[in-house]
C-alpha cells in the first residue's frame, strides 16, 4: 500500500510540476500590464478558448459531484441538470459570445465589472462596485468547492487529514496563479481539459468491464426503483448498500429546476471572460463546436461512471458526500498505481482549472475595479499587481474556511454559487447586450434584485416546500429580468452617446 501511495504521489507531483512550468513560462508576458495579467492581451485561439472556458466551468463537480449524484439518486436529477448545462453552453456561445467580445473591445473593458460600468457610462462606479462585491462573495464559495475537491482527493488517496491537504492544494494553486495570470490559467486549463476528458473515458471503460458489461449495468440499475428513469428519482438506504425504497415522482417543477442550470452560463464570469479574450470574434463559431462536444462527452461519461459503480463490487457508499469519491476509488481499483495517480490528477485538473479562474477574477475585481478605479485612481501597474496578489491570499483563506466541513457536498456548494452568478449577472448581461432601452438604474436594480433573491429564495422560501422547492436560480433570474424591464420603462432613456455606442456595436463597427 505504501508503494502504491508513493506512485500515486509521484504521478501527481509530475502533473503539478507541469502546471507550475506553464505558470513560469507565461510569467514574463503576463506581468507586463494589468490587461495582460487579467485578459492575456486578447490573444487566445479558438481551441484554447473553448477548452479553458469549459475546464474553468466544469470544476470538481464534473469528476466528483456528478458521478456521486448519479450513484446516489440515479439518472433524473443529474441527467436533467446536464441537459440544462449542455443547452446553456451552446446558447451562451451562440448568443452572447460575439456581441460581448465586440462590446468589450468598443468600451475597452477587460473584466466583467469593467464591462458593466463602461457599458452604461457610469461616473460614480456604483455598478462596478456592486458587481465586484458579488464576484468576491460567490467566488469565495466557488473556490471553496474546488479546494474541497482537492482535500477529499488527498485524504482519500493517502489517508491524510482533509483540512491539511486542502491547505496544501491552496498553496499550490496560489503559486502558479501568482506567476502567470490569465495566460497561464488558460494554457493550463487547455491541458487540464484534455486530462479530464481522457481520464473520464478511461475510467468509464474500465468500470464497465469490471461490472461485466453494459447490459449487466443496465439490468442492475433497472432493479432499483426509480434509479434508471428521467421521471422518477430513487431513494437509497443510508444504512444498507444497494437497498432502495420506493421511487419518487420527478415532476415538471423538478425538471424545470434542473434545466434552469443552463441559465447560469449567461452570468458566469470565468466563461464570459473567455469570450472577451479570444483574438477574433470570427473564431467563436469553431470554439462553440469544440466546447459543446467536450461538454456532452465529459458529462455523459461522468454520469455513467456513477451509474456503473452501482454494479461494481467495492464501490459502496452510504451517503451522497461519500459517493463523491467514486471516481477516485474507481481509478485506484482498476489502474496500476502510477496510472491511477495520473487519473486522479484529473480531479486536480478539474479543481485547479476552476479555482485559478475564480481567484484571478476575484483579484481583478478588487485590484482593478475597486482599488484602481475607486480608491486610488493613480495607482501604478505595480501597485495593482500587488493588490491583486494580496487579494488572492485573502480570498483563498476565506475559501478554506467555507470548505472546512468535510461533510458538505461538492454539488451542493456549486449549486448555490452558480445560482448567485446566474441571477445577478445573467439577466443584465443579456439585456445590456441586446436591449438598447436598458437604463443605468435598471442595471443596478436588476443586479441587486437577482443576487438578493437567490439568498431569500434559498433560505426563506425554498424550505416551505411544494412549488417553492424549485432551484433558486430560476425564480431569481425571472425576478431580475422583470425588474430590469420595469425600471427601464419607468426611468429616462439612456443618453445619446450610450445609444449610439450600442448601435455601432450591433452593426459590427466595433468588431
Amino acid at each position: 500500500m505504501i508503494g502504491a501511495n508513493l506512485q500515486h504521489l509521484l504521478a501527481m507531483v509530475l502533473y503539478m510540476a507541469a502546471v507550475v512550468g506553464i505558470g513560469v513560462y507565461f510569467a514574463k508576458r503576463a506581468n507586463g500590464s494589468a490587461e495582460a495579467y487579467f485578459l492575456g492581451g486578447r490573444s487566445l485561439g479558438p481551441w484554447v478558448t473553448a477548452f479553458s472556458a469549459e475546464a474553468s466551468d466544469m470544476s470538481g463537480y464534473l469528476l466528483m459531484g456528478l458521478p456521486g449524484l448519479a450513484y446516489w439518486t440515479g439518472l433524473a436529477d443529474v441527467g436533467w441538470t446536464c441537459v440544462g448545462l449542455a443547452v446553456g453552453t451552446y446558447l451562451n456561445f451562440l448568443v452572447v459570445s460575439r456581441r460581448l467580445r465586440r462590446y468589450s473591445v468598443a468600451v475597452d473593458a477587460f473584466t466583467i465589472p469593467d464591462y458593466f460600468s463602461r457599458r452604461f457610462h457610469e461616473k460614480k462606479k456604483l455598478l462596478m462596485t456592486i458587481s465586484s462585491l458579488i464576484i468576491i462573495v460567490f467566488f469565495c464559495v466557488y473556490a471553496a468547492q474546488c479546494l474541497s475537491s482537492c482535500g477529499k482527493l488527498f485524504a482519500n488517496l493517502f489517508g491524510l487529514p482533509y483540512g491539511g491537504m486542502m491547505i496544501v492544494a491552496s498553496v499550490f494553486v496560489l503559486a502558479y496563479t501568482f506567476l502567470g495570470g490569465y495566460l497561464a490559467e488558460s494554457a493550463s486549463d487547455f491541458m487540464q481539459a484534455v486530462v479530464m476528458i481522457t481520464v473520464l473515458i478511461l475510467i468509464l471503460i474500465l468500470s464497465v468491464s469490471a461490472a461485466g458489461g453494459m447490459s449487466v449495468v443496465i439490468e442492475n440499475a433497472k432493479s432499483f426503483d426509480g434509479y434508471f428513469s428521467f421521471f422518477t428519482t430513487s431513494t437509497p438506504s443510508e444504512t444498507e448498500v444497494n437497498v432502495f425504497g420506493a421511487g419518487k415522482s420527478y415532476g415538471a417543477l423538478s425538471i424545470a429546476s434542473c434545466l434552469a442550470w443552463g441559465l447560469g452560463y449567461f452570468g458566469m464570469p470565468q466563461v464570459l471572460l473567455r469570450f472577451m479574450g479570444i483574438r477574433s470574434e470570427k473564431e467563436l463559431g469553431r470554439s462553440r463546436r469544440v466546447a459543446i462536444t467536450w461538454v456532452v462527452i465529459s458529462m455523459a461519461a461522468a454520469i455513467l461512471i456513477g451509474v456503473v459503480a452501482r454494479s461494481v463490487a467495492g464501490l459502496d457508499y452510504l451517503s451522497n458526500a461519500a459517493a463523491e469519491n467514486v471516481f477516485i476509488d474507481a481509478a485506484t481499483h482498476f489502474l496500476p498505481p502510477i496510472l491511477a495517480g495520473f487519473a486522479c490528477a484529473g480531479v486536480l485538473a478539474a479543481a485547479i482549472s476552476s479555482s485559478d479562474s475564480y481567484l484571478l477574477i476575484s483579484a481583478s475585481a478588487v485590484s482593478q475595479n475597486i482599488y484602481r478605479s475607486i480608491i486610488k485612481k493613480d495607482a501604478t501597474e505595480k501597485q495593482v499587481m500587488w493588490c491583486s496578489r494580496i487579494t488572492l491570499v485573502v480570498i483563498t483563506l476565506i475559501a478554506i474556511a467555507v470548505a472546512w466541513n468535510t461533510n458538505s457536498t461538492i454539488f451542493g456548494i456549486t449549486s448555490f454559487a452558480w445560482a448567485g452568478f446566474g441571477a445577478a449577472f445573467g439577466p443584465l448581461m443579456l439585456f445590456s447586450l441586446f436591449w438598447k432601452r436598458t437604463t443605468y438604474p435598471a442595471a443596478i436594480a436588476g443586479m441587486l434584485s437577482g443576487g438578493v433573491m437567490v439568498f431569500v429564495w434559498k433560505l426563506a422560501i425554498k424550505p416551505l416546500g411544494g412549488v417553492f422547492a424549485i432551484y433558486e436560480l430560476l425564480p431569481a433570474f425571472v425576478f431580475s429580468s422583470l425588474v430590469i424591464v420595469a425600471v427601464s420603462l419607468c426611468t429616462r432613456r439612456p443618453g445619446a452617446a450610450v445609444e449610439e455606442e450600442f448601435d455601432r456595436v450591433r452593426s459590427g463597427a466595433a468588431a
